[in-house]
């Protein structure tokens, strides 16, 4: 008969015929023993197919040789301890015949049975059996509670990662069980936990949501159906958890014990995590709407996989400011500016497919704008959406132009002084070096009365020219700081012009020139400062006779039109470039192909365009170009708002020659300039003395008593502001004249001489009939005083 069960046994015995016996018994019963001597079973390591251990204590015949009882024991006892053995079944094997064998001293050892010899082979395999299939069992059972273990095991670490608590409550007990979770989440201790009163538990609820977490359970309880809750729970840690309970009713039934079952989620991490997530979010939206620069979130739009639209998704408050564009979410931009520039769906479909962000500054033509773009997608790859970040720099555009085009006329400007200085030095070389030569002339032949007087008309006219280049410097200085003050009047158009031709008829005499005059037959009144109005003539006449070559034709005309005076001067001389018209009333422009060939200082255009417009007039300039000639035209208004309506009578001028003589004194540091005024003075009839500093001049003065006084201002140590307020503080020189001479004529230098004493203000060079005049109006004074 076979065994119901085989498996692998070791048998440990003597090799002798009982152990041959048994070993035999144990083939025919379908096992498969492995036989080792003690010593060798002792070592060995037992597989996973060994399932016993048999000890053979030996026959009777050898027991008294080798295996006696006692060896047996000890034998049992090495096996039991042996570490590759632990924990199989042995049994140990009497010798026959031994009815003294030790059996407790086998079972101490380890034995856990002891069969007697001869073995009968139906114990043998009953024993067998029951002891591998008890083992089997047990291996099973341990299995099993492992794998019970280790599933508990898992489902807490996954409870406590999901923040999971479980519970079960005996509705018609009240009696709660939860797991530690439940406790730790509720504040329960464990013995309330194993099964304790639901009030535990809603006395952790935050009150506020106490009503609502009851009503739940009661629906549920009422219905049989589930439910699922929201609120706060106090923890063992003394601090609010936000959860999520659901349970479940398992037994509904009339007369039947309910029972609810469920979980509990602590979610405060994701609560926590939405409240971060809410204050980033607040936080990106306040700085999204606060943004300064523009902010938008477009979608790039593809066909196939070029870029042809885009459209806006979000956009900040600031957008609107920077493109003008309103209600523009939810629509593309050729919705919202039709034929938009093209390059920029490139750019941003370029950003869109890469992944690339771009920085540019670039022209949004249709938009008419200018912006300084950052660009970046938003997503991973396979998105179409960019967010940009823009700023409209139109303005800086525009004042970067203009500060190229300010600088470039800076450049320009700076060109044409460094040439007007070039150009002043040689008009100034002009006329002194026929001042020096007639005085050597006069010099080496001064007693030839006819030399003299040719000489000395070449020297006035070249005075005058001296004098006339330095009044137009410092009407330009003028202009420019906006002191110049008209003087207009009444006046007679046809008298200006042949003063003014009378000036300038030298020059163009002088050059071969023809003149033609046109004036209107009717006298025409002109209200206007008629000493600019002949400027303006005289520089436009010398202007054509400077640049019309030898023999030329020049005219002047003067007519009205509507309630203007259209004044024009017409040449036939070098002409103008068309790409010079525009820019022959700036300031430093020399006319023409060969400024230093035709003279002038390049400032006469300029003061001519001023003084017109300062009488609210303009001027225009024509040329057919290079050698045809050229048109200069001014318009002025005859009669401009404000204007009186009738011209002012003018005083006569005094008799020059029946003035009186005077006591005159002539203060200035430049010693040959006092003297050859005092000179002057002399010629025709004063009694002239000279001082050249403040403190000689208060000692003579106080000697003299001189009537007029001429004073320099720009004297070095006292100069004459302060010696004018120190006469006019001696009481001794209260009706003494005093008259100013400087160079600086502005009107803030006149009120200057006047707030320190002067009565009168002339600049130099002074003209020797204005000197007269003046002396001459003061003796008069003085006789009606004494009449």
């Amino acid at each position: 008969m076979r065994a119901s069960v085989s498996a692998r046994i070791l048998l440990v015995d003597q090799h002798d015929a009982a152990s041959e016996a048994l070993a035999h018994l144990l083939s025919e019963s379908g096992h498969a023993p492995l036989r080792l001597d003690a010593n060798a079973a002792a070592g060995h390591s037992a597989s996973a197919e060994l399932a016993l251990i048999l000890v053979a204590a030996g026959s009777s015949a050898a027991s008294a040789a080798s295996a006696d009882a006692t060896a047996a024991i000890e034998l049992v006892r090495r096996l039991r301890a042996a570490p590759g053995l632990a924990g199989i079944p042995l049994i140990a094997v009497a010798a026959e015949g031994d009815p003294a064998f030790p059996f407790a001293q086998a079972y101490a050892a380890g034995a856990i049975d002891v069969l007697s010899s001869p073995v009968l082979p139906a114990a043998l395999r009953a024993k067998i059996d029951f002891l591998i299939e008890a083992r089997q069992a047990a291996t099973r059972q341990r299995q099993s509670d492992n794998e019970l273990r280790d599933a508990r095991a898992r489902l807490e670490i996954t409870l406590a990662a999901a923040e999971l608590a479980t519970w079960t409550w005996d509705v018609s007990a009240d009696s709660v069980t939860a797991d530690a979770a439940m406790a730790r989440l509720f504040n329960v201790p464990p013995e309330v936990a194993a099964g304790g009163p639901v009030q535990h538990y809603l006395n952790a609820i935050h009150p506020d949501d106490l009503v609502h977490t009851t009503a739940h359970i009661d629906a549920a309880l009422a219905s049989g159906q589930s439910y699922d809750v929201e609120y706060r729970v106090r923890g063992s840690d003394g601090l609010y958890h936000h959860v999520i309970a659901r349970g479940q009713l398992v037994s509904h039934q009339a007369g039947a014990g309910q029972h609810l079952r469920g979980v509990v989620i602590d979610i405060t991490r994701q609560k926590q995590a939405e409240a971060r997530l809410g204050a980033s979010e607040e936080r990106y939206r306040t700085l999204f709407d606060s943004l300064d620069t523009g902010v938008c979130i477009i979608e790039v739009l593809f066909e196939g996989e070029t870029a042809y639209d885009y459209r806006f998704i979000e956009l900040n408050p600031a957008f609107v400011k920077h493109t003008g564009l309103v209600d523009a979410v939810g629509k593309t931009v050729l919705e919202l500016v039709p034929g938009h520039d093209s390059h920029w769906f490139s750019l941003y479909g370029q950003v869109a497919t890469s992944g690339e962000p771009v920085r540019l500054i670039d022209e949004a033509r249709a938009m008419g704008r200018w912006f300084d773009v950052y660009a970046t997608r938003v997503g991973g790859p396979g998105s179409r959406l960019v967010a940009v970040l823009f700023t409209d720099i139109s303005e800086r555009v525009a004042a970067d132009a203009e500060l190229r085009r300010l600088a470039a006329d800076l450049s320009e400007a700076d060109r044409r002084k460094t040439e007007f200085l070039a150009t002043l030095a040689h008009e100034l070389r002009n006329p002194l070096a026929p001042i020096r030569s007639g005085l050597q002339v006069m010099r080496l032949n001064g007693s030839d009365t006819r030399v003299a007087a040719r000489v000395q008309d070449i020297m006035d006219r070249q005075l005058d020219h001296l004098v006339a280049l330095v009044d137009d410097l410092l009407d330009v200085a003028r202009i420019t700081r906006g002191r110049i003050a008209l003087k207009p009047e009444w006046t007679s158009v046809q008298q200006v012009v042949a003063d003014a031709v009378e000036t300038s008829r030298p020059l163009i005499e002088a050059s071969g020139h023809q003149l033609r005059v046109d004036l209107p037959t009717e006298p025409l009144a002109l209200y206007a400062d008629p000493t600019r109005v002949r400027q303006i003539l005289n520089n436009l006449l010398n202007n054509a006779a400077r640049y019309t070559p030898q023999g030329g034709r020049i005219s002047l005309a003067a007519r009205q039109e509507g309630a203007d005076l259209l004044l024009s001067v017409t040449d036939n001389g070098i002409g103008i470039a068309p790409d010079q018209l525009a820019a022959v009333f700036d300031m430093f422009t020399q006319v023409g192909r060969s400024a230093h060939r035709s003279g002038g200082l390049g400032i006469g255009l300029s003061l001519v365009r001023s003084l017109a417009e300062q009488h609210g007039g303009s001027v225009g300039a024509a040329s057919a170009g290079l050698d045809k000639g050229s048109v200069f035209s001014v318009r002025l208004p005859l009669a401009p708002p404000g204007a009186p309506a009738a011209a002012p009578a003018r005083a006569d001028a005094p008799d020059a020659g029946a003035e009186a003589a005077l006591r005159v004194m002539v203060v200035d540091d430049n010693v040959d300039a006092a003297a050859t005024l005092a000179e002057l003075l002399g010629l025709i009839g004063h009694e002239a003395a000279v001082a050249n500093d403040g403190a000689a001049a208060l000692a003579m003065a106080a000697r003299l008593r001189p009537q007029v006084m001429l004073l320099d201002i720009g004297m070095p140590g006292m100069d004459g502001y302060q010696l004018a307020r120190a006469l006019r503080q001696d009481g001794r020189h209260a009706g003494v004249l005093l008259v100013a001479l400087t160079g600086w004529g502005s009107g803030e230098d006149r009120a200057r001489s006047r707030a320190a004493g002067f009565d009168l203000h002339l600049t130099k060079p002074v003209d020797l009939a204005a000197v007269s005049g003046l002396m001459a109006e003061h003796a008069q004074r003085l006789a009606r005083a004494l009449a």
